[in-house]
């Protein structure tokens, strides 16, 4: 019997992060949904509402992403994020979706001790997966990078945040993404929306069904295939789907492959047979940490903790393609 799990209420991987999960077949027969496109969170998104023609909707939840990135993204200088890391470890304030946020990354800290750390900041742009196609720094940088990634040098009291070593510097790549999606989503759904799909560069959340009340059919793509390609479908309503992946950011020197995805305690890309990880729950925020976390920690561990944790299932692709589900993964998703 799964434990009782208590989520946060607060999105996805804000800057870096991975179109690991595609929809397909979500046209109503009846009439085509209002859509939106573009570039924010330094990947593409989109918003498809399926039962309003108001186009205002999708341009003021196209506001509120921007307005977030401006808050989290540790590259903008205006933003509160990058004012804590160039701080040089004196207070800052912050607003209380930041700090929620910061919260909830140290949450998912202490959960998974560890192995997802929201200070990664000295390593991921050490790496620089956004931009390298092929240096992998040196061991002595490595290590230097990796000393100052702990997340418990996160230092709050009230709205001010600092860092305890001032080196250290917050990276809500693995959460923000998904923490924005589900503000999105309460936006939609305050505004009277019952059928939407929110996709943030793969981070994909479902605000109820179809308007005839069936189920979207959302295509898991497959790792290393075409972006087009899926290995499997989930059939869903008013749930989040979010994939990590080694395939996402990476490069290949020496027939061995480097990807996003670090270990906190050594500094290099996790090491194991899995080319993906996807969750499915109700928060994509909460999504979004645990595909990282269940990545890191591999098929067998990562099962075991989506199968003691009620309303998170979780299906695990290995790197000969073999699927790998949670106990209620098939009933959730049919």
């Amino acid at each position: 019997m799964k434990r009782k799990f208590t989520f946060f209420t607060a999105c996805c991987t804000a800057l870096i992060f991975s179109a690991s999960v595609l929809f397909s077949g979500c046209k109503e027969k009846t009439s085509d949904p209002i859509q939106k496109t573009g570039l924010l969170l330094d990947t593409v998104i989109g918003i498809s509402i399926y039962d309003s023609d108001d186009e205002s909707l999708l341009d003021k939840s196209f506001d509120l992403c921007e307005s977030y990135e401006e808050k989290l993204s540790p590259t903008i200088p205006t933003s509160e994020i990058y004012q804590i890391n160039h701080s040089g470890g004196q207070p800052v304030s912050v607003s209380d979706d930041t700090l929620e946020l910061i919260q909830l990354g140290i949450h998912y800290g202490d959960l998974s001790d560890g192995l997802f750390d929201i200070t990664i900041a000295p390593l991921s742009e050490l790496w620089d997966f956004g931009n390298n196609t092929g240096n992998v720094p040196s061991a002595e940088a490595v290590a230097e990078a990796a000393s100052h990634v702990d997340y418990h040098s996160i230092q709050i009291s009230g709205n001010q945040v600092w860092l305890s070593d001032p080196a250290s510097g917050i990276d809500l790549g693995g959460i923000a993404k998904g923490y924005i999606a589900d503000r999105i989503r309460d936006y939609l759904v305050s505004e009277g929306v019952k059928s939407a799909i929110i996709n943030l560069g793969g981070n994909v959340l479902t605000v109820g069904g179809r308007p005839d009340g069936t189920d979207f059919n959302i295509g898991i793509r497959k790792p290393f295939a075409d972006d087009t390609a899926s290995i499997t479908t989930a059939h869903v309503k008013n749930t989040s789907l979010v994939s990590s992946g080694n395939y996402q950011r990476y490069f290949e020197k020496g027939g061995k492959i480097y990807h996003h995805i670090l270990n906190p305690d050594n500094g290099y890309p996790i090491e194991n047979d899995l080319y993906q990880v996807t969750i499915l729950c109700d928060s994509s925020a909460d999504a979004d940490a645990f595909s990282t976390i269940c990545y890191s920690l591999g098929v067998e561990k990562g099962l075991d903790l989506i199968n003691n944790t009620e309303g998170v299932e979780a299906l695990f692709v290995t790197s000969d393609y073999s699927l790998h589900a949670s106990s209620g993964w098939e009933e959730a998703v049919k």
